[in-house]
C-alpha cells in the first residue's frame, strides 16, 4: 500500500478543507493526528487526516496541515478547537505524536519519509507491502 501525504497549507480554508474531506468519507477515516513539533523556539502543530484507500485503489491519502496552528497545549486556538469538534461529531479520537520540525529537512519529501517511517513505527499506519 502506498501511503502518500497531500499538503493543504495552514489557513482557515485549508483547514476548511480537511474537515469537509472528513465529514464526506466517515466511512474512510483511519485516523485523526496532531503531529507537534518546535521551530525556532514556538511549540506548532499540524494537523493530520488519514483515509483508507479508495475502492479498488491502494493509496492511503494523509491530508496535511503543515505547522500552522500553536501547540494547543500552549495557546489556544480556534482551529484547534474545529478540529476537536469535528472529532466528537465523528466520535473519532484524536491521535498526538511529537515530531521533528519539518524545517529540520532539506525538502518536504524527505520529510514526508521520515513521517511515514514514524507513522508505520507506530503502527499508525499500515507497513509496506
Amino acid at each position: 500500500m502506498i501511503q502518500r501525504f497531500i499538503l493543504l497549507g495552514e489557513g482557515y480554508n485549508d483547514l476548511y478543507e480537511l474537515l469537509e474531506l472528513a465529514r464526506s468519507n466517515p466511512s474512510r477515516i483511519h485516523m485523526l493526528l496532531r503531529l507537534d513539533t518546535v521551530y525556532e523556539k514556538k511549540e506548532k502543530s499540524s494537523l493530520v487526516l488519514i483515509l483508507n484507500p479508495a475502492s479498488p485503489g491502494k493509496m492511503m491519502p494523509l491530508y496535511l496541515c503543515l505547522e500552522g496552528i500553536p501547540n494547543p497545549e500552549i495557546q489556544s486556538s480556534e482551529r484547534y478547537r474545529l478540529f476537536e469538534q469535528l472529532s466528537e461529531e465523528l466520535e473519532r479520537s484524536i491521535y498526538r505524536l511529537k515530531v521533528k520540525s519539518s524545517h529540520e529537512f532539506e525538502d518536504l519529501e524527505l520529510y514526508y519519509q521520515y513521517l511515514i517511517g514514524v507513522l508505520r513505527m507506530n503502527r499508525y499506519i499500515p507497513p509496506l507491502n
